[in-house]
């Protein structure tokens, strides 16, 4: 079977990379639908302008949920004003939208995330959701963005929960790609994992495991650290191609299967996907010292490891069967774990991840 790697056209990250903006996006045309959220403009919109060179940007707020209504009525306004390129200013589902807008407009794309939470900026896909935020389907892109420039003075204004729920994103990348290249599956790169999937995938998990409870300090005083700027780019790049080209199994699985429970809403997503990961290693039977690795590290940092963190204050079983059917519904990528995997089953890993959670 064939293999693949794919990756954005350039990524940027440093300092006060917003004012170097117009230079590294000017290839990508002259004019711009800028798709912000309202945070985003509020705490970056001056430098971004600042730095925009001879770029004319035309600033439309992302109205909050990354749904078709929403995909629709940007790309109207695109083509309304006749843009030449997409920018996407904002968190992960601002992220999504203006991908999906660049897409459905034949237009490249250029991002800029104002948080690390997620590894939205660099693939080829955008997660959809309905317009009352209930995981839909995902949106696999013909090609990932053309720019992402990351600016970590941004970044480490942001709060610092937002970068903790990025190391929840990151973490289940390692052992998600290992399921998917036992498995033999194809990613969303079109073929199996690489070898240099697999190994930014690791280096992914390394560097959290190393590196996160410094960046997560950094980021409390605002400061743009050594650790802070390798977490930004395990959180953005290494999970990014990590995930896209290493492959998706159980966690993201699971983490959808919850965003069916109204208790879940106000968790964000790298929260429930780090929550889903220690299930999907029960679920794997793997040793119990790198699950105990795990929670540790969760807990080191701040990320849930109960269904009581997840706002699940009581535990319902119909409830959690439904998480566990959402999981291991068609289509799903648990279903690229390297053996069959039912509904009962992931109920089982999920009441074995709170126990082991709350001990």
């Amino acid at each position: 079977m064939l293999r693949a790697l794919i990756s954005p056209g350039r990524y940027v990250q440093g300092a006060g990379a917003l004012g170097k903006f117009g230079t590294y996006a000017a290839p990508l045309g002259e004019k711009a639908l800028l798709i912000g959220s309202r945070s985003a403009l509020k705490q970056g919109g001056d430098q971004l302008s600042a730095g925009l060179g001879g770029i004319t940007a035309l600033p439309v707020e992302f109205a909050g949920e990354a749904s078709k209504k929403e995909i629709k009525r940007l790309q109207e306004k695109g083509q309304a004003e006749g843009v030449d390129f997409i920018i996407g200013f904002g968190g992960g589902k601002a992220i999504d939208t203006a991908k999906a807008v660049a897409h459905y407009s034949g237009l490249p794309v250029a991002i800029i995330p104002s948080i690390a939470a997620t590894d939205a900026p660099t693939s080829a896909l955008s997660v959809i959701y309905s317009e009352e935020g209930v995981f839909e389907e995902y949106l696999p892109l013909p090609r990932n963005p053309d720019l992402v420039l990351v600016d970590t003075s941004l970044i480490a204004r942001a709060p610092v929960r937002f970068l903790v729920s990025g190391m929840g994103d990151a973490l289940a990348t390692k052992f998600e790609a290992e399921a998917t290249s036992r498995g033999r599956r194809s990613t969303l790169a079109g073929g199996t994992p690489t070898d240099g999937a697999l190994s930014l995938a690791n280096l992914c998990y390394e560097t959290l495991v190393e590196y996160g409870p410094a960046a997560k300090a950094a980021a409390a005083q605002q400061a743009v650290s050594p650790a802070l700027e390798r977490i930004v780019e395990a959180n953005t790049l290494l999970s990014g191609i990590g995930f896209e080209s290493g492959g998706l199994a159980a966690a993201h699985a699971i983490h959808n299967g919850f965003t069916a429970l109204g208790e879940t809403d106000s968790i964000f997503h790298g929260e429930k996907v780090a929550f889903a990961t220690i299930a999907q290693l029960i679920l794997e039977d793997q040793p119990m010292d790198l699950i105990e690795e795990v929670i540790c590290f969760c807990q080191n940092v701040g990320l849930p490891t109960s269904l009581a963190q997840l706002g699940i204050k009581e535990i319902v079983p119909e409830d959690i069967m439904r998480v566990a059917q959402g999981a291991t519904a068609e289509g799903e990528t648990i279903h690229n774990e390297p053996f069959p995997v039912t509904a009962p089953m992931v109920y089982n890993a999920i009441l074995s991840a709170d126990a082991l959670g709350r001990e």
